[in-house]
């Protein structure tokens, strides 16, 4: 997840070809949000995978709907909600092997790291999962959820609000969260007084290659304002989730940013962001970007 914690809500500091000592300090500040792409699915313990065993004559490949789910599991998506929103994280990470794998990277020892970071810098993050399917692959069970997380932090006087969604895929043997993978997300942080509400039109997937279009756009008229902002497309690894890069914001000459990228050579995950500043406020949003071949 990328975020610009560190962009400041007075729009004088910028003029559009200058870079100010504010847009020095423009960092996407991966360290805070890198668990949350971890934790869209936290709400499954891996106890759930013992429920599931003596309700399944044979393999199973077919996804099962929460409907069909065990008391079991669904109990415990309330339960591993409620340990993560206490900001419990050995309790958290009791749920994950000790070679758990993630699709961006993490380990067991980063993700706790990144979660140690987060909580310190949210310590009121809300998590909500729902189980949206589940199925058996012969001893195992995947799962997949979709996991909202909402939380403020104050910094410099100012209220940064943050609203994260992720629908993720894990996978759970002998007890344990053996791998994650997240198959979407869409992190927003605001601040300011009247921040820009912002629509994004991305495609969740492309293929090698292929170019597609990236519209970050304004809804509220834009009047007399003056709109800086930028946009930012980064890989998806651990070395991104630690390692923020700086930002420069340029003045827009319309109600958005609208951009033609085209994907790598060679399947990756990346991260696309746009940030949009006027007077009232600042809005960052950032979603993620699937190449496939």
């Amino acid at each position: 997840m990328r975020n610009f914690l560190n962009l400041v809500s007075n729009l004088s500091l910028y003029s559009p070809n200058r870079r100010s000592a504010a847009t020095d300090r423009a960092r996407a500040i991966a360290p805070v949000l890198a668990c949350l792409t971890a934790l869209g699915a936290i709400g499954l313990h891996p106890a759930s995978v013992r429920a599931q065993a003596g309700r399944v004559a044979s393999p199973q490949v077919q996804a099962q709907t929460p409907a069909n789910a065990p008391a079991q599991l669904t109990k415990l998506l309330t339960e591993i909600d409620a340990a993560a929103n206490r900001r419990d994280v050995k309790g958290v990470m009791g749920f994950y092997g000790q070679n758990f794998t993630h699709s961006d990277g993490l380990n067991s020892q980063s993700l706790e790291k990144a979660l140690k970071q987060l909580w310190e810098r949210y310590p009121n993050l809300n998590y909500r999962t729902e189980l949206k399917s589940w199925k058996s692959e012969g001893s195992a069970i995947v799962a997949e959820t979709i996991t909202t997380i909402t939380g403020t932090h104050k910094q410099d006087g100012r209220q940064l609000n943050l609203k994260a969604t992720i629908r993720s895929q894990q996978r759970f043997e002998a007890e344990k969260i053996v791998r994650q993978e997240i198959l979407a997300e869409q992190t927003q942080l605001s601040s300011g007084n009247n921040p820009p509400t912002i629509q994004v039109n991305l495609p969740e997937q492309v293929k090698v290659g292929q170019e597609y279009h990236f519209d970050a756009i304004v809804r509220e008229p834009i009047g007399d304002d003056i709109l800086i902002g930028t946009v930012v497309e980064e890989p998806v690894s651990e070395k991104t989730l630690f390692n923020p890069s700086e930002v420069e914001l340029e003045l827009l000459n319309s109600g958005g940013i609208f951009k033609v990228g085209k994907a790598p050579d060679s399947p990756n995950t990346r991260w696309v962001s746009a940030v949009l500043m006027r007077q009232g406020g600042i809005t960052t949003i950032t979603q993620r970007l699937r190449v496939v071949k």
